[in-house]
């Protein structure tokens, strides 16, 4: 399997509405690994490492997001995978 990792921007309103729950429980379904914040700006940002199917779904979840959140961007930077991570976490700025 491939492994890659995306850093990923969310935007829209997405804060205040279990954004960062909900995906972790995703990522941690899916296998994926790294960890999401919510940025002061107002956005969601989030680094992702997995397989590159699994990376690839959780992106596809964000552009939709919970039910509660309406998310109108998602910017996704390709980076190299460096297998730092060994869960995905919540992170507070």
């Amino acid at each position: 399997m491939t492994k890659v990792r995306a850093h990923v921007w969310i935007e829209g309103f997405v804060q205040g509405v279990f954004f960062r729950s909900y995906t972790r429980d995703r990522a941690m379904s899916w296998g994926v690994k790294g960890w999401v914040r919510n940025c002061p700006d107002g956005r969601v940002e989030a680094i992702f490492e997995g397989d590159k199917e699994a990376v690839e779904r959780i992106i596809r979840w964000c552009r939709r997001g919970p039910s509660e959140a309406e998310v109108k961007d998602v910017q996704v930077e390709m980076e190299e995978y460096t297998g730092e991570f060994d869960t995905f976490s919540i992170r507070y700025f």
